[in-house]
């Protein structure tokens, strides 16, 4: 079985068992958080699809937080030839591991 759930204004597939990267949601090590957001629920066979418009009501998806982390620096360069002006950003963004317990 897998879902199509919304968080962080992205979409994503899951199945039981995944681990994820997400954007960052308020949350500590080892709480459970629970997806209300479901898109579609389908079986592995494909014999059984729900879509909502746009949610399915009363379905969920339950995850575990297993980290508060960020990613790699991005580099961000600003560049104009002639007239020597240069920048240098770095951006490291927030995000959260989690691990789909139950559809």
């Amino acid at each position: 079985m897998f879902a199509v759930i919304e968080t962080g204004g992205k979409q994503y597939l899951v199945k039981a068992g995944d681990t994820l990267k997400i954007e960052k949601i308020v949350g500590e090590a080892n709480a459970e958080v629970i997806f209300d957001k479901v898109l579609m629920l389908a079986d592995d066979a494909g014999g059984e699809v729900k879509v909502g418009s746009p949610y399915i009501a009363d379905a969920k998806v339950t995850a575990t937080i297993l980290a508060q982390a960020r990613a790699k620096k991005v580099r961000v360069v600003k560049y104009k030839r002639k007239v020597r002006y240069c920048k240098v950003h770095g951006h490291r963004q927030d995000y959260t591991k989690v691990k789909i317990a139950s559809l």
